[in-house]
């Protein structure tokens, strides 16, 4: 069979080269789920794809008889129902290292904006304007005084630790799942509360799986270090977004950077909006041109599920 028998729902945009190539192959319905085209041929829909914010839960699936194969444009399958999906016979295939780059980029360009202060000029200065410029921006330590605690060693928080390392942070890291670094051969396991205690910046990489709910909580956030920096570019749901406000308050020192959050976009009432020392993004960890085509490429997984085959990257197997 051709795989231009094969209607495919495409939810939510992808980067132009891989649309275009599974335009070339099948038949391909763009639009959200509630939009008229996508209701017009869910009956027919052998594939479907998403990225982040769209849910493929029981009642979706049930809008698509005949589905076959979910494409996840990603990392992270927490948005969709894994359980739901393997009782109706759907594979679920996903992207898990083609954002691995860019996020750890992000963290490294985060951590050089937090730890060394800069500043532009635009004009020339005279010279007792020039030093009071010199003077003022000092940092307080190099890298390589401080302490970064990697909570989730993954593909990217494996990575990160191997480039930390390399700029020559002490490493720490805790992972759920017992997983190692593979290259970052002095960076040292430790127990979660050990990381959360002796960590400078605490980086957090685990995944929106449901018992990672809140797992950074008022129990493990109360023993942070009084000046530490946090950042999260992994889901927002992992980390409890009242306690850590509190915990801002407290601590003036304290900095978190939020690159995702709980829901998406924030609301005006979430209680960081207004920290001087929280500094929130419209989750951008992964928006490099070459990241977004990566993960757009898993059209090419579901054309392989769709014809009968075995797909690179199915989601939950060791892959």
């Amino acid at each position: 069979m051709s795989a231009k028998n094969f209607t495919i729902l495409v939810c939510e945009p992808l980067a132009q080269a891989p649309m275009a190539w599974l335009k070339g192959v099948a038949r391909v319905i763009e639009g959200g789920c509630a939009c008229e085209a996508f209701a017009a041929n869910a009956q027919d829909a052998t594939g479907l794809v998403v990225r982040t914010y769209t849910n493929v839960d029981r009642a979706l699936l049930d809008r698509l008889p005949n589905l076959k194969v979910v494409g996840r444009a990603g990392v992270g399958v927490d948005n969709i129902d894994l359980d739901a999906c393997a009782a109706r016979g759907v594979t679920v295939v996903h992207t898990p290292d083609a954002n691995t780059q860019a996020v750890v980029e992000y963290v490294v360009c985060l951590l050089a904006d937090a730890l060394r202060p800069r500043v532009f000029l635009d004009h020339a200065l005279p010279l007792d304007q020039w030093e009071n410029a010199r003077s003022e921006i000092v940092a307080s330590r190099q890298m390589n005084e401080l302490t970064l605690g990697i909570l989730g060693c993954g593909r990217v928080g494996s990575r990160l630790a191997e480039v930390a390392q390399a700029i020559g942070f002490r490493v720490l890291f805790n992972d759920l799942l017992n997983a190692t670094p593979a290259h970052a051969s002095s960076a040292m396991r430790v127990d979660a509360a050990t990381l959360f205690r002796e960590s400078d910046i605490l980086s957090i990489h685990i995944d929106g799986r449901p018992s990672n709910g809140d797992f950074v909580g008022a129990p493990l956030i109360g023993l942070m270090r009084s000046d530490v920096l946090v950042i999260n570019t992994s889901r927002g749901m992992v980390l409890q977004t009242a306690a850590l406000a509190l915990f801002l308050q407290a601590n003036a020192k304290a900095r978190a950077i939020l690159d995702v959050h709980d829901p998406e976009p924030f609301t005006a009432d979430n209680p960081l909006v207004k920290l001087p020392n929280a500094f929130l993004a419209p989750h951008l960890a992964s928006r490099t041109e070459t990241a977004m085509t990566n993960m757009s490429w898993v059209v090419r997984d579901v054309i392989e599920v769709a014809m009968g085959r075995t797909p690179t990257f199915q989601a939950g197997s060791k892959t």
